[in-house]
C-alpha cells in the first residue's frame, strides 16, 4: 500500500499505459480519478478500481480547470498528478508532417503538462508536497527517423520535468519522468506504421529484453516514483524500456 491516503489524478487513464497506472495506483492505496477523452473509457475503468471518472481534453485549458476543480472538490487536494495522456502522427518524412498534426501533437504531450500545472500546482506549492510524473518516451531519448515531431515533444517533455524539478524542489515537490519504449496500446500501430508480425518481430529485435512495454510495468515504476520510498528522487527520466536505449 505504498499510496495509502494520496489522491491521484492520472491523465489518459481510460486505456494503455494510463489504464495500468491508475489500477496499480488503486491497488496500492490512493484515490484514484481516471481522467481520459473518452467518457466511456473513463467510466469503465473507474468503476473497476473503485475511482473518479473525468472526461477531459488535455489540450483545452477549460477542460482542464474543471478537471482539477473536480478532484478538489472530490478530495480537497492533489497529491499526485501523472500527466500521461499522449499522441503521434503516422511516420512520415518530417516535411509531410501537416500543420495540423504538429499543433495536435504539441497540443496533447506538451501544452498539456503547462495547463495541468497552472491549474495544480499552486495547490501543492500551498501544501508543501506533492508529486508530478510526466509520461515521456525513449523517443524523446533515442530518437528514431519518420516520428520527427513526435521525439521532439517527449525530449520537450523531459526537458520541462528537470525545469519543473529544480523550480518546485523548494516547495516539497517532485516531478519525474518515465521513458517506456512501445508497450501494447492504442499507439502502438501509429508507432509501426502498421501492425504486422513482420513488424513487430523488427522492433522487438531492437529491445534487449526482448518484449514491449506493458501497463503493468508503467504502473510499478510509476507507484514506486510517487510514493514516499522515491522522496530522494526528482528530475529524474527513467527508462523502462527492456534496455533499449542502451
Amino acid at each position: 500500500m505504498r499510496l495509502q491516503g494520496k489522491t491521484a489524478i492520472v491523465t489518459g487513464a481510460g486505456s494503455g499505459f494510463g489504464a495500468g497506472i491508475a489500477r496499480i495506483f488503486a491497488r496500492e492505496g490512493a484515490a484514484v480519478m481516471v481522467a481520459d477523452i473518452n467518457e466511456g473509457a473513463a467510466t469503465a475503468i473507474a468503476r473497476e478500481i473503485g475511482g473518479i471518472a473525468q472526461t477531459v481534453d488535455v489540450a483545452n485549458g477549460t477542460s482542464v480547470a474543471a478537471m482539477a476543480g473536480a478532484a478538489r472538490d472530490a478530495w480537497g487536494r492533489i497529491d499526485i498528478l501523472v500527466n500521461n495522456a499522449g499522441i503521434t502522427h503516422l511516420p512520415k518524412p518530417m516535411e509531410e508532417v501537416t500543420e495540423e498534426e504538429f499543433d495536435r501533437v504539441f497540443a496533447v504531450n506538451a501544452k498539456s503538462v503547462y495547463l495541468t500545472a497552472r491549474e495544480i500546482v499552486p495547490g501543492m506549492k500551498a501544501a508543501g508536497r506533492g508529486a508530478i510524473l510526466n509520461i515521456a518516451s525513449t523517443a524523446g531519448l533515442s530518437p528514431r527517423p519518420r516520428l520527427n515531431w513526435y521525439n521532439a515533444s517527449k525530449g520537450w517533455m523531459i526537458t520541462a520535468t528537470k525545469t519543473m524539478a529544480v523550480e518546485l524542489a523548494p516547495h516539497g515537490v517532485r516531478v519525474n519522468a518515465l521513458c517506456p519504449v512501445a508497450g501494447e496500446t492504442p499507439l502502438l500501430a501509429s508507432f509501426m506504421g502498421e501492425d504486422t508480425p513482420e513488424m513487430r518481430a523488427r522492433f522487438l529485435s531492437t529491445i534487449p529484453l526482448g518484449r514491449f512495454s506493458t501497463p503493468d510495468d508503467m504502473g510499478e515504476a510509476a507507484a514506486f516514483l510517487c510514493s514516499d520510498a522515491a522522496s530522494m528522487i526528482t528530475g529524474a527520466a527513467l527508462e523502462v524500456d527492456g534496455g533499449r536505449c542502451i
